[in-house]
């Protein structure tokens, strides 16, 4: 008999490109060898650089999306993206705290911003995240900008980065891979993982001029499948960095009818591989 795979739930927001949003977690979730269901907390209208509209979902349809899923999947592991504002916040943590109990693994990707600068998140959710939320996390993936927000203050450097994501586990007490993609332009994209086991540098040639839509989700995507899978920790970490340096590096570019371009969420065939 066929071996089943690691149900992986995202609870996100739909990305109407598809390079983004669950959209693109169940993408990356399916590359890394998890099966991927969602629990959808908004309907963006949207292509790169571009929103549209925002929908948000009614409360009470979250949360009978993710009541009917955990009643009928083995979930190994939750992924958070966008959860739009305080009341679908609210109903994702008490989720998760219900989930915790059952020590079901969780990612926290804290998205607040769209690539495009349109915030994604109302101010009264962030309180959420800090009290409730981050705290269940096994691991936290904010970019620079989340980071700044969350720990209120800035982080212009990459010495301020490792303090940044060593304060993060401090206050929130999960582990933090703090993504730097867009600290500067030098060679090296940089990111900084810390865990009660250390501080670790994960270092990537940094790929010019590519379009970064929905790299900040598929990275926490990737993330939670293979923890789900069962990959320690760091390795998932590294694993994940991997992953989606190759999904940037392996993108797709259409020039008509518009100039655009989407990350490649199965690089090298790594799904028709596992």
């Amino acid at each position: 008999m066929l071996t089943s795979p690691p149900v992986i739930l995202t609870i996100a927001g739909s990305d109407s490109c598809a390079g983004a949003g669950l959209q693109a977690d169940l993408k990356a979730i399916s590359a890394n060898g998890g099966y991927g269901i969602c629990a959808v907390t908004a309907i963006v209208s949207e292509v790169p650089h571009v929103v549209s509209r925002v929908q948000i979902v009614e409360p009470e349809m979250l949360a009978d999306q993710l009541a009917i899923l955990s009643a009928n999947y083995p979930i190994a592991c939750i992924k958070t993206g966008m959860l739009a504002n305080r009341e679908l916040a609210q109903i994702t943590a008490d989720f998760l705290e219900a989930q915790a109990k059952h020590g079901i693994r969780l990612v926290v990707d804290p998205v607040m911003v769209a690539t495009s600068g349109d915030r994604l998140l109302d101010d009264a959710a962030i309180d959420i995240y800090r009290e409730r939320i981050l705290p269940l996390a096994g691991i936290a993936t904010p970019n620079l900008a989340e980071a700044e927000t969350l720990l209120d203050r800035k982080i212009e450097s990459e010495s301020e980065m490792t303090e940044a994501a060593s304060d993060f586990l401090k206050i929130f007490g999960c582990a933090t891979l703090l993504k730097g993609g867009h600290l500067s332009d030098d060679q090296d994209a940089i990111d900084i993982f810390a865990s009660p086991d250390g501080v670790i540098r994960l270092i990537a040639p940094r790929i010019p001029n590519i379009d970064a839509h929905g790299t900040g989700c598929t990275l926490s995507a990737a993330l939670a499948a293979l923890l789900g899978g069962g990959a320690p920790c760091n390795e998932a970490v590294r694993k994940a960095k991997a992953y989606i340096s190759a999904a940037i590096a392996q993108s797709f570019h259409w020039n008509e009818p518009a100039d655009i371009s989407a990350l490649n969420h199965d690089p090298d065939g790594l799904q028709s591989d596992s």
